[in-house]
């Protein structure tokens, strides 16, 4: 994508976007309950979730499309809870694109102004400017279908800027791409984002483009924002244990706490039981929870409270790790164990002993 220096005529004043104590149902069927949260003047926000937990819903009230049944939402300190679309200065790219087919690029990026009795010799400028931003100025008179996926992309985007809206929200705009596509235009849009300073809301159920492009992330599920935080917060410190496994893999086993005394132990489900911290706060129904990284492998010789015995059921080379999965009594974990060139691996079968590193370990329940 260029890297077109922004002209004023391109830029809007970024705005901040409060939800506060959204209610929407379908029916008898409620999506987003009791939702609040705030998003920053220029920040990059994510809205993350599994399909069904809402992220959609809340982002298109947002833009006017839904309508709450309580509950305020505001852009720039302005309630536009019942302004209509077209007049909360918000744009938005849709999964679609929603391109017009018999418009050559210059038209579609240019209907939003003319729709707004925006002079002609200024529409021609800003499209200009826009494709040039996005990298398109020399497809102008293309058609949609003559432009490839990624290209399209761009189009929706330059139309949608081409307006000078002070929030951009969108919606799942990679999951029509390929692989390596949806790689390079994620880092165009944070690029893009961070030269507007626009702030932008992205909806998606992919936990890496999420981490990959966003300052923070609202995690979705059920209607309920579970937590929000950095992407480096949300994956160290998760607050349930919902945020634990949908943000990277990570082993949960299940068992109790037991108390002898001053000591504590967990005990798992099977009866192997191993020390826990001193300095770990436990909630008495919580679950251990851990990252395959945070393991080690070995073979059965030695011991410890945090060596638990267990046979290698299948393994994965993932190139730079070697990833295991290991019964240790009646629950299965995943190990990622670095591979260098050269060493033993363990075969389906063989017996192990897994070391978990407990300042590391999680204590979480549901």
């Amino acid at each position: 994508m260029s890297q077109t220096v922004i002209s004023p005529s391109l830029r809007a004043t970024a705005a901040g976007v409060r939800v506060e104590n959204v209610n929407l149902a379908y029916g008898s069927n409620p999506v987003l309950k009791n939702v609040s949260v705030e998003i920053e003047p220029g920040e990059f926000f994510a809205f993350l979730g599994p399909s069904g937990s809402g992220k959609t819903t809340l982002l298109r009230l947002i833009a006017g499309f839904n309508k709450a049944d309580s509950g305020t939402v505001f852009v720039g300190g302005k309630d536009i809870t019942d302004l209509p679309p077209w007049k909360r200065d918000v744009g938005m790219v849709f999964q679609s694109y929603a391109l017009w087919p018999h418009m050559t690029v210059q038209r579609n990026v240019a209907f939003g102004l003319e729709e707004r009795k925006v002079p002609r010799a200024e529409i021609k400028a800003r499209v200009a400017k826009a494709l040039d931003l996005v990298g398109l100025g020399h497809l102008a008179d293309r058609r949609p279908s003559q432009l490839s996926g990624g290209q399209q992309q761009r189009v929706a985007v330059a139309r949608t800027v081409v307006v000078q809206p002070k929030v951009l929200l969108l919606d799942e705009p990679l999951s029509n791409l390929d692989a390596k596509m949806r790689v390079q235009v994620r880092r165009e849009l944070r690029d893009l984002q961070q030269r507007l300073g626009l702030t932008t809301i992205f909806v998606t159920h992919d936990q890496e483009e999420a981490n990959t492009i966003c300052d923070r992330i609202a995690v979705m599920s059920d209607g309920v924002i579970q937590q929000v935080g950095s992407p480096m917060e949300l994956y160290e410190h998760p607050a349930n244990l919902f945020v634990a496994n949908f943000l990277g893999s990570a082993n949960i086993l299940d068992g109790s706490v037991l108390t002898e005394g001053a000591a504590r132990a967990f005990q798992l489900t099977g009866g192997i039981r191993f020390p826990i911290p001193a300095s770990a706060s436990v909630p008495t129904d919580a679950k251990l929870v851990f990252r395959p990284q945070d393991a080690s492998i070995g073979s059965t010789a030695g011991g410890g409270g945090n060596a638990l015995s267990g046979v290698v059921m299948h393994r994965e080379f993932l190139g730079s790790v070697v990833r295991y999965a290991v019964r240790i009594g009646d629950s299965d974990i995943i190990v990622d164990a670095p591979f260098r060139s050269g060493d033993a691996l363990y075969e389906p079968g063989a017996s192990i002993t897994v070391r978990i590193s407990l300042e590391s370990a999680l204590w979480l329940s549901s």
